[in-house]
């Protein structure tokens, strides 16, 4: 699939055809990270939604426990 960089603004950027958005689940307001390997640019989703960052905090909450010794005496 072929595209164009193009003028947008002050910047400059890429866009994605509707069928490959579409495909992919993806529409305006969506965050993607560029990722650079090699001379290659990859897109990937950002996986923050609220479920992931729900997953996080879980985590955290669990280490904070296992931890809570430790981090009252840092703290002081």
């Amino acid at each position: 699939m072929n595209t164009t960089i193009r003028k947008i603004g002050n910047s400059e950027g890429v866009i994605l055809p509707k069928e490959l958005l579409e495909r992919l689940h993806l529409r305006a307001g969506d965050s993607v990270v560029i990722v650079q390997e090699g001379d290659e640019l990859r897109l990937r989703r950002m996986e923050d939604s609220a479920e992931e960052f729900e997953r996080k905090m879980k985590i955290a909450r669990e280490r904070m426990k296992k931890y809570e010794v430790a981090y009252r005496v840092l703290a002081q």
